[in-house]
């Protein structure tokens, strides 16, 4: 199961936080983004449970202000 993060941290912090988030299990890519978030990180998991738990190390990464979370709809 496929999910999409829209993760707001702060511009200054972005690239750190791209070096770092792409280094997690479970996360396939992640861009810089404009507009309300700073960053959109695609997650992929086994089943919801596994995408949830990927969603959660990356919400546990330095500099993470507010996340929203969009699962895959099948």
């Amino acid at each position: 199961m496929n999910g999409l993060m829209l993760i707001r941290i702060g511009a200054k912090e972005t690239p750190a936080f791209l070096q770092e988030v792409g280094k997690l299990e479970g996360v396939v890519d992640a861009y810089a983004v404009f507009g309300r978030f700073d960053v959109a990180v695609l997650i992929e998991g086994k089943g919801f449970l596994g995408v949830k738990a990927v969603a959660a190390n990356v919400t546990k990464l330095k500099g993470v202000k507010s996340t929203e979370t969009l699962i895959e709809g099948k």
